[in-house]
């Protein structure tokens, strides 16, 4: 757990009802008056909404596309708010926007994911923050780097701001995914397992980019035992300004939150545990079965290295990893495993035998380099 995040403050009170998840909706951007009030009142009417939100800054990767409205749409994001008796959100990239939204009467801001990657308008934001008591949520950074994450999070606590959150909206990716973004679970879960308090709040619309995804992701997110939901929607998604494929109506949003399981980290049921507890023993005695045998596999790679520096042959036979990949994946998958999963683990495993061999084979080299070092610092 990281003491220095010790005291974060739960979002929890932003919920009317007081109850996971927290929902926060509505349009990518907010474009007119118009646009801002009729969306905002379609979620209210629903009754599943929590907060309003809507982009007014828009940071694009190019030059020429619709960047936001800027500071006169705060008035139009407000002003929805009020009237549908909904608190309201919105992304900051600088003192500046911190001072316009906080004037405007915004009560919650969220650092997004271009900003979390730079510590200095991070510190930034942070300092315009100091003795402001206003709830702020960081996106993860763009990049899968959870140091940046927390970073951030540290640097807003550093100034005072307790009230703190993480939203988890997915991460840039050179492979083609059927996501926008891939999600990367394993990344805000190690976030928990080191801020157990901290509230994580996903964001779905983001990480997939397309509305049909939506509610997978969302369900995962919870399943995952996230608290809260941010979910893009606009009153009329085709023709919305920005992001248009990745948002739904407040009608369809509606029927998404009543259609998802929200299940409980623990159970009443006192015979839940006494099983729990089997299978996870069965578990603990597979992986220390697995621990001896991936032992046993890097010895064998070991001897496998020493053979090769004797007959002067290279570490990777590309025939060979191939032959393994398709060997192993036609045996996994008659099993019932996942490919990726298959994929995932077998270039671990692989990655791991290489560093092996390669201690073997260039134990001198790597000595002279470790000597060079130390002389030359």
């Amino acid at each position: 757990m990281n003491t220095t995040l010790a005291s974060i403050n739960s979002l929890a009170s932003w919920s009317k009802k007081q109850e996971r998840p927290l929902v926060i909706s509505g349009p990518c951007s907010a474009e007119t008056e118009e646009q801002m009030h009729l969306t905002a009142s379609q979620l209210a009417k629903s009754g599943n909404v929590d907060m309003l939100r809507a982009g007014i800054w828009k940071p694009r990767t190019r030059p020429g596309s619709f960047e936001g409205i800027g500071k006169p749409a705060l008035a139009w994001l407000v002003a929805a708010g009020k009237a549908n008796k909904l608190p309201v959100c919105t992304e900051v990239a600088n003192a500046q926007q911190v001072e316009e939204a906080l004037e405007a009467g915004v009560d919650v801001l969220w650092v997004g994911a271009r900003t979390t990657v730079n510590p200095f308008s991070v510190q930034e934001i942070a300092e315009s923050l100091r003795g402001v008591n206003v709830p702020v949520m960081v996106k993860n950074p763009v990049n899968p780097d959870i140091e940046l994450w927390i970073g951030a999070l540290e640097r807003l606590h550093g100034v005072g701001v307790e009230n703190l959150a993480a939203i988890h909206r997915g991460f840039s990716s050179s492979s083609k995914t059927a996501f926008r973004n891939d999600p990367l679970w394993d990344l805000p879960i190690e976030l928990k397992s080191r801020v157990p308090h901290l509230p994580i709040i996903c964001d779905p619309s983001h990480i997939a980019g397309n509305r049909d995804l939506i509610p997978f992701v969302a369900q995962k997110a919870l399943d995952l035992d996230m608290d809260g939901l941010m979910i893009e929607s606009h009153f009329h998604p085709e023709n919305a300004w920005s992001d248009a494929k990745q948002q739904i109506t407040p009608q369809t949003l509606a029927h998404l939150i009543q259609s998802l399981i929200v299940r409980e980290p623990v159970s009443a049921n006192p015979q839940f545990k006494n099983t729990l507890e089997v299978l996870r023993e069965q578990i603990d005695q597979l992986d220390d079965q697995l621990m001896h045998i991936m032992a046993e596999r890097m010895k064998i790679s070991e001897r496998i290295g020493t053979y090769k520096k004797e007959n002067g042959v290279t570490i990777l036979q590309v025939s060979r990893w191939e032959e393994i990949i398709a060997s192993r994946l036609m045996y996994g998958k008659a099993m019932g495993m996942e490919e990726s999963f298959i994929k995932n683990l077998l270039k671990i495993i692989h990655q791991g035998s290489i560093e092996v061999q390669n201690k073997v084979m260039n134990v001198g080299v790597i000595k002279q380099e470790a000597m060079h070092t130390a002389s030359n610092p």
